[in-house]
Order: C-alpha cells, then sequence, then structure tokens
C-alpha cells in the first residue's frame, strides 16, 4: 500500500510541477518582510517574545508577507493528535507582527539548502528559501517518509531572532517531531541549540520536547530563535496528520550580523 500511494503522489508532482512554476510574484520587492514601522518602546505583552539585550528603542516592528489562505471548503480534521494545542486566533494573530533591531533581516533568503532527502519527490530544495511562501503546487519541497530534515546554510555567523516556518497549508496539517536546531557545526554533532522540538514523546531520539503541535495556515509558525548565534539552520519532521511525507514551502531566518 505504502509503494502505490507514494507512486502516485510521485505522478501528481510531477504533474503539478510541469504545469504550475513558483516563484515571488512580480509586484513583490525584494525581501520577504514588509517595510518596518518606526521604532516604538511599547514593550510585547510576553516580554520573551522581544530579542534580550536590545534595547526597545532600537526595535522595529515587522510583518512579513503572508501569503494567501489556501483553504478550499471545509477543513480536513486532523484526528485526535496528542500534545495539539488548543485554538487561540488571538494568540495567533499576536504572532503576525513581531520585533526585530533595525539590522535584521532574512539572512536564509536565497541561501543553500540541503537535506536528508537529496532529491526530494517533488520540488526542488531552493523553494525552501526562494522568498515565496504561497501553498500552490508546485511551490512546495516534498521529502519522503520518515524523520527527515531540511538545512540551511545561512553562509556566516548571525545572531538570530525569530525563524518563521511554512510547512504546508494548502489544507489542514499537522506535522509531528519537528525539532529546529541551530549550530556552527554543518554535520549538527556539537554546539547545538534547539529552540522549537514538539516531539513529545522522543521518537527522534533528538530530546523530549515540550512545544505543542500545531495546524499548520498561511501564517506558518514562529519560532523565537533568542539571540542564538550560528551558521546553520536545521529543521525535522516526522510525517503529518495528512499522509507519512514531509513538505516545506519556506523558511526565513531573521537575524543580524554577529559582533
Amino acid at each position: 500500500m505504502k509503494l502505490n500511494t507514494h507512486t502516485l503522489l510521485i505522478l501528481g508532482g510531477l504533474l503539478a510541477t510541469t504545469l504550475i512554476s513558483c516563484g515571488p510574484a512580480a509586484d513583490k520587492k525584494d525581501g520577504d518582510a514588509a517595510a518596518p514601522a518606526a521604532p516604538s518602546a511599547a514593550k510585547a505583552s510576553n516580554g520573551a517574545d522581544l530579542p534580550p539585550g536590545i534595547p526597545a528603542a532600537d526595535l522595529v516592528d515587522v510583518t512579513p508577507t503572508y501569503p494567501k489562505p489556501m483553504f478550499i471548503g471545509t477543513p480536513v480534521p486532523t484526528g485526535n493528535i496528542a500534545n495539539l494545542e488548543k485554538p487561540d486566533p488571538e494568540a495567533d494573530k499576536a504572532r503576525w507582527t513581531f520585533k526585530l533591531p533595525k539590522d535584521a533581516t532574512n539572512v536564509a533568503k536565497g541561501k543553500k539548502v540541503t537535506s536528508s532527502d537529496p532529491l526530494p519527490i517533488i520540488g526542488s530544495l531552493d523553494l525552501v528559501t526562494d522568498g515565496d511562501a504561497d501553498g500552490s503546487d508546485g511551490c512546495y519541497v516534498e521529502l519522503q517518509p520518515g524523520h527527515q530534515w531540511v538545512q540551511i546554510d545561512l553562509g556566516a555567523d548571525y545572531t538570530l531572532w525569530k525563524v518563521l516556518v511554512w510547512h504546508f497549508h494548502k489544507q489542514t496539517s499537522v506535522y509531528f517531531d519537528i525539532d529546529v536546531q541551530i549550530s556552527d557545526d554543518p554535520e549538527f554533532k556539537t554546539g547545538v541549540t534547539t529552540i522549537f522540538n514538539n516531539d513529545s514523546a522522543d521518537k527522534s531520539k533528538l530530546g523530549k520536547g515540550d512545544d505543542k503541535a500545531y495546524v499548520e495556515t498561511n501564517h506558518g509558525r514562529l519560532i523565537d530563535a533568542k539571540g542564538t548565534k550560528g551558521r546553520y539552520v536545521r529543521l525535522w519532521s516526522n510525517g503529518n496528520s495528512a499522509n507519512e511525507m514531509n513538505h516545506y514551502v519556506e523558511v526565513q531566518v531573521f537575524g543580524s550580523p554577529a559582533k
């Protein structure tokens, strides 16, 4: 059964990528975030979300360019998923705009992406950092089943503040065993900092995580990197509630030059 499903997915992916090309819309400006507002001294409702050690006067509000919603009709039920966060529209909305230092940008834009699956079933790895979070067919990469990762080489050390990730938002999906890690070691054997981990049962053997599983939306998921310094960002997943594949539409990493 798995082989037949896999074969159908490959054929469907080839058709989608043949008919539809994906890339930043012509009317989008270079970069993934809207122009920042004037510096504000207002403190975020959750102080932990503010970049540590940065005076409020040196922070700006950033609202990324979010893609249009892709849900059509009634969302597919996610089933009885352990560790799934409860719906909280206000908390979701509060993440759409966040504060960053003035010199922070999406340092992942156009950077090299590698993966535990070097030959994706659908798409190409460069889609992960192409600056386009559109969830249409042809705009995402699909990896093999099982515990897989994608890794972004930022090209230099940065102080990282936020990671914004879209796995797949064309339908209701919950991705399992998500781990997001930062390191200076491309092999991730030393100096690894985990900034998100919802693998509550430690199925990935990377450590038990306390973060919640969540439903994918067109706003992605904002993860606090807490000023961690590093060059490489690795993101793990282990299938999802709709099927056993792993997907990425876009990953944005907001950082400042390391000092």
